[in-house]
């Protein structure tokens, strides 16, 4: 991912908590982003086995936690914390086949990848 950061300012030895709190599972490296547009970040599991789509859909495969950690890392270092959504001002959805459906979803989306 491209973080709007200097590469001189990303040091893999001290990252920032979402990222450290996998040392030792994951390899990371940083260089500049193309066009000087700040410094491409990129991590990848070591010994990760493959995941099905449904596995990944549902934020169950063993990546789902890098992508929690990099999304995280990047939001620290170019905001300084790590910005969360408010709970819905509705309330909760209604107990239909349909909103149980969107609870769950909605629930696996941060794994998944989608925010």
């Amino acid at each position: 991912m491209t973080v709007l950061r200097p590469p001189g300012e990303i040091d893999v030895e001290h990252l920032p908590a979402p990222l450290a709190s996998l040392r030792g599972r994951i390899e990371v490296s940083v260089r500049p982003a193309s066009h000087g547009r700040g410094t491409e970040l990129s991590a990848r599991l070591l010994d990760a086995p493959p995941a099905s789509r449904l596995a990944r859909l549902g934020g169950r495969d063993a990546e789902a936690d890098l992508r929690r950690a990099l999304r995280e890392t990047k939001q620290l270092l170019e905001v300084g914390e790590v910005l969360a959504v408010d709970p819905a001002p509705h309330g909760e959805r209604s107990r239909t086949p349909g909103g149980s459906l969107i609870e769950r979803w909605t629930t696996a989306a941060p794994r998944a990848g989608v925010r």
